[in-house]
């Protein structure tokens, strides 16, 4: 069957003396499979247009110089270069007929073919199928063309549904459906077999993370060990890895379980048919460590912003770069840090050793604490925020006043008017291992107290003059916990911390049972309490502290670096010379 020119076209061109129709012949093939060859399917295709158009030259027929063929892309998509490149033309009018061999070459989903039919009928195009007779000027004829592309689509998405059903029955049989093989596997005659090499790698890269337990700290490990990422040659020529591997790589191969010898498809493990190069006593170990890190699923109406992030686009180090929220997850308890982008990243040594790791609620309160007491301030506020008249100050200062206390008053699970506070009266924090520098924005501290200022109102002091608070502040690392101290490390008041309280006498105790025979072994001692044999080896040391120290821990005038996760440091052994313990645990002022 064979499909007519567009009838009002046709008319149009005897009433103006068989005037010249251009012609453009669209060919396509959805596979690249035999392209190469002399005389392919787009020929074919091309051959039978040209003889149709060649047909109708005495209807003033005449082919374009410009050919317009896309081999290897599919009908589902119109992202293929030759159609675009035809559509373009059209747009311009320079066609008046699109010719393809059949209607499905141009296009096989009805949506898009809607698109291509409003487009031909705005620029007054025809379009011909050589091979199926229909005229889209009449009603019949769209039906008869839109029953054509149903099929079309229908046929196109049955051969998806019949490739999906074949992946999912290969995989359940346990085979491998190709694409590129991960680290540690080659693919060959389609099946996947271990590289040595690569596996001694993978398996690296699994005791690794057990041994620092964070993909952080693997990942710098691994750079430093100049680990790469899996080297790829493809038959042109091009080469791909051989990078170091990123953090989500990272996650990816912790979690693949290819590794385990299964394949896993659409929520189902199925055992595959290549060998596993993770053992299973080390897999399971991995995994329960990766959900033991996996952050807390989040309490019912609550969203991330209500647990935190108080500061999140406020912050920044001395280099400029942004501090951003992350957290780690430790024996189920949940710990929030600000991080400068450069370590998320885990971007080059320079960067890692300018950054900063802060923990999120000390330094939240520490710049909830500076805003209550400048609040507090009645001076302060005069000279922050700019008033016209006495009352006018009175009540701002009133305000302010009332604003401190609810700052102080709010615990880590901020409300929105300390978040919206904070939003409006801080315009910027840098945060530096010496101090905390605030920004504070005049006219959004004047939006939280009271109405802003009247355009006629001359304010005492411009509201865009800087205005900074300073608090000495520094970050320290406290065994593997880092603390934000405020003022002097050697000065700062501190508490006392019954962690650190029990430690020590558990220490006393363990000790004084093993001298007078109540305990034989510090086994029995583990069992008998209900503690890791680990924990009681390393506290057991405690009990020869020295003495000045012992009492400083009970009066809470330990120095924030000393720690219970300090004491018990297994790269940092206690030593036993009270002068040296002195200098190792407080400094060599601090005890």
């Amino acid at each position: 069957m064979r499909r007519s020119h567009n009838r009002t076209a046709a008319s149009r061109s005897a009433a103006d003396g068989r005037r010249r129709l251009r012609c453009a012949i669209y060919t396509r093939k959805s596979s690249d499979e035999g392209l190469e060859q002399a005389f392919n399917s787009l020929d074919a295709q091309r051959d039978a247009c040209e003889a149709y158009v060649a047909s109708q030259k005495h209807e003033g027929w005449g082919l374009i110089d410009e050919s317009y063929d896309d081999g290897g892309f599919s009908g589902g998509s119109m992202e293929r270069p030759a159609l675009q490149r035809l559509l373009e033309r059209a747009s311009k009018g320079a066609v008046d007929v699109v010719v393809v061999y059949k209607v499905d070459r141009l296009t096989r989903s009805l949506a898009d073919f809607a698109r291509l039919t409003d487009l031909f009928d705005r620029h007054g195009v025809s379009f011909v199928s050589v091979t199926q007779q229909f005229n889209t000027s009449t009603s019949m004829g769209r039906l008869t063309l839109n029953v054509l592309l149903s099929f079309a689509q229908f046929e196109r998405e049955l051969a998806g549904e019949r490739i999906r059903d074949k992946i999912a029955l290969s995989k359940r049989r346990g085979m491998w459906m190709g694409g590129l093989p991960p680290l540690g596997y080659d693919g060959i005659d389609r099946k996947l077999v271990i590289n040595d090499a690569e596996a001694e790698t993978v398996r690296l890269i699994f005791r690794r993370y057990l041994d620092l337990g964070s993909v952080a700290d693997l990942k710098r490990s691994l750079d430093g060990e100049g680990i790469v990422s899996k080297k790829r040659i493809f038959a042109d020529g091009r080469i791909v890895g051989g990078n170091p591997i990123s953090r989500g790589a990272l996650y990816q191969i912790l979690h693949n379980r290819l590794y385990r010898g299964e394949i896993a498809h659409r929520g189902e493990i199925h055992q595959g048919n290549h060998e596993s190069i993770i053992d299973t006593e080390l897999w399971d170990a991995v995994q329960a460590r990766l959900a033991d890190q996996a952050p807390a699923p989040a309490e019912t109406g609550t969203t991330a912003n209500s647990e935190g992030s108080l500061l999140a686009g406020l912050l920044f180090d001395a280099n400029g770069n942004r501090l951003t929220p992350t957290h780690a997850t430790r024996r189920g308890r949940r710990y929030r840090y600000y991080i400068s982008a450069s370590l998320v990243r885990g971007g080059r040594a320079a960067d890692a050793t300018n950054g900063i790791r802060v923990p999120a609620g000390d330094l939240e309160r520490l710049i909830l604490d500076a805003l209550a007491e400048r609040l507090r301030d009645p001076v302060w506020i005069t000279e922050a925020v700019a008033t016209t008249s006495a009352t006018e100050t009175v009540q701002l200062v009133d305000a302010a006043a009332r604003l401190a206390g609810r700052m102080a008053a709010s615990d880590d699970r901020f409300g929105d008017e300390t978040r919206g506070t904070i939003r409006d009266a801080v315009h910027r924090a840098v945060v530096t291992p010496q101090e905390v520098r605030l920004t504070i924005d005049r006219h959004g501290l004047r939006r939280v107290l009271g109405p802003p200022l009247n355009e006629t109102d001359s304010p005492a002091v411009p509201h865009d003059h800087p205005l900074d608070i300073v608090i000495p502040a520094q970050a320290l690392r406290c065994g593997k916990q880092v603390k934000l101290v405020v003022g002097n490390v050697s000065t700062t008041p501190r508490k006392v911390d019954p962690v650190l309280l029990r430690l020590v006498s558990d220490a006393h105790r363990w000790f004084d049972g093993l001298r007078t025979g109540r305990f034989a072994t510090i086994a029995e001692i583990a069992r008998l309490e209900a503690q890791q044999v680990s924990h009681v080896s390393r506290t057991l040391p405690l009990a020869f502290l020295a003495p000045n120290i012992v009492e400083m821990i009970v009066a809470g005038r330990q120095p924030a670096t000393l720690t219970a996760e300090r004491l018990k440091e297994r790269k940092r052994p206690l030593q036993m010379e009270w002068k040296r313990q002195s200098e190792a645990l407080c400094g060599a002022t601090a005890c």
